[in-house]
């Protein structure tokens, strides 16, 4: 076995090891506990998803610039 799939299986077992300690945690939660992660996890969510967003328009805006100065500079290397 190389080096790396070694560090790659290790990497696994350690994820793995830390989902079933989470889902232990998570079971022994109170329902208030749960109630209140749920709401973090869903406001992380929210703002994940803004911030995708501003990402997106800000990309479009900036492709759309570019198009623009591309079409002058060809009309302009035309003429």
């Amino acid at each position: 076995m190389k080096n790396g799939q070694k560090k790659g299986i290790a990497a696994a077992l350690v994820g793995l090891g830390a989902g079933a300690i989470a889902w232990w945690q998570y079971k022994r939660m109170s329902p208030e506990q749960k109630k209140e992660l749920k709401s973090k996890v869903n406001t992380a969510g929210d703002k994940i998803k803004d911030t995708a967003k501003d990402v997106e328009s800000s990309l479009s805006e900036k492709y759309d610039q570019l198009k623009g100065t591309a079409k002058e500079k060809v009309e302009s290397l035309k003429n």
